[in-house]
């Protein structure tokens, strides 16, 4: 789901950049946590001067901080590689410009499979993924109207992609580009969030199944001799098709988008779910640099200990063991909650912790007594 709307259905706030000097502190030089790397989630910081964000970064490198994620947009790009040009991203460059003054790294938080550009959805209606009763994203999308996911075995869709990640990673000093929505939408929601879209999912649904394409029907249909929409009586008993859906994603993660990240020179991420087979992300395959694994208990309805359960068993079973970063939904932790779930996330071997969320001085009063400021 997008990280601002689950804020809004949460009655919760976003994060910002713009924090006040000395309230932004995070973990890093305990002996028993040396190499730790801190990251934030944050939205596009628009038309700030670049001077403005030269001290903020100041600000969160000395309480902390090694990196941000910052949320970028990107308009309709051409389809084919003969009609790409270079796009400007200003406020991105700037931030970089402000980051490369600071020492903080700063990567492109950049949406994947949602496409909401009216004039992509006119143009290749073909793109769009299809729920396991026919109606394709573009026109009915599941739960909210931004859920206009795309197909991930469509080859223009793979083109189109990688066009995208070209266009940032053109960027002298982007330190790496991070993939959201890499993934298709929710076959079953986290608990916590039924309720709030009025629905009960006690098992897959069709009309939250993706992708039925005529695509990948035919993919499904060469590999298995089956068509899974006509052929079979309850496709959410393949394991076959589900296994299928997995390897589509993740062949798009290993072989387009990826490659085109470290063609850039670039370090690859991506935000991932901890629930990774309802949004058919088998994410422990992905050939990456680190993994974000969003670790929002509250949408669970679980406690703290939660949080390193899941820490604990997505490291061991990464196929690539690189740092995998605990993302904490701050909104959802007091300050207390708060230093028991930094505890939980490095003592069950997460390389640092990401944060999203509004931040109050008493969350970083914990994180001051828990560190070294440097």
């Amino acid at each position: 789901m997008d990280k601002r709307k689950f804020l809004k259905l949460l009655g919760l706030g976003g994060t910002a950049l713009a924090v006040a000097p000395g309230m932004l502190t995070a973990c890093s030089d305990l002996p028993e946590q040396r190499g730790l790397k801190n990251w934030m989630w944050i939205h596009s910081v628009g038309d700030t001067p670049l001077e403005d964000l030269i001290s903020r970064l100041e600000n969160a490198r000395k309480h902390g901080i090694d990196a941000v994620l910052m949320e970028t947009s990107i308009g309709e790009t051409p389809a084919s590689e003969a009609d790409w040009q270079p796009l400007a991203h200003p406020s991105l460059e700037r931030l970089v410009t402000a980051g490369e003054a600071t020492g903080v790294e700063v990567h492109c938080w950049l949406w994947q499979m949602p496409n909401n550009i009216p004039a992509i959805a006119e143009k290749h209606p073909d793109w769009f993924a299809v729920n396991g009763k026919g109606q394709p994203a573009h026109t009915h999308p599941a739960y909210v109207g931004y859920y206009r996911f795309m197909c991930p075995n469509h080859p223009q869709v793979h083109e189109y992609l990688r066009l995208r990640i070209k266009s940032v990673g053109r960027i002298e000093g982007l330190a790496g580009i991070h993939l959201d929505y890499i993934r298709l939408p929710d076959v079953i929601l986290a608990e916590a969030l039924q309720p709030k879209y009025d629905i009960v999912q006690d098992r897959e649904y069709p009309e939250y199944d993706y992708c039925y394409c005529n695509n990948c029907r035919s993919l499904f249909r060469d590999q298995e001799g089956v068509d899974p929409l006509t052929d079979l009586d309850d496709p959410s008993e393949s394991s076959e098709w589900r296994q299928f859906r997995y390897d589509s994603v993740t062949s798009l993660v290993n072989n387009v988008l990826a490659p085109e990240i470290r063609r850039a020179g670039k370090m690859a991420t991506a935000a991932v779910f901890p629930n990774w087979e309802s949004v058919r992300q088998e994410w422990r395959n992905w050939e990456l640099d680190a993994y974000f694994p969003m670790l929002y208990h509250n949408f669970y309805n679980a406690g703290i200990d939660w949080i390193g359960e899941h820490v604990r068993r997505h490291i061991d079973e990464l196929r690539i063991k690189k740092p995998l970063y605990s993302g904490l939904f701050l909104p959802a932790l007091t300050p207390q909650e708060l230093r028991e779930a930094y505890k939980v996330s490095v003592e069950a071997g997460a390389s640092g912790v990401s944060l999203f969320g509004s931040i109050s001085e008493e969350h970083f009063t914990v994180l001051s007594e828990l560190t070294e400021i440097r």
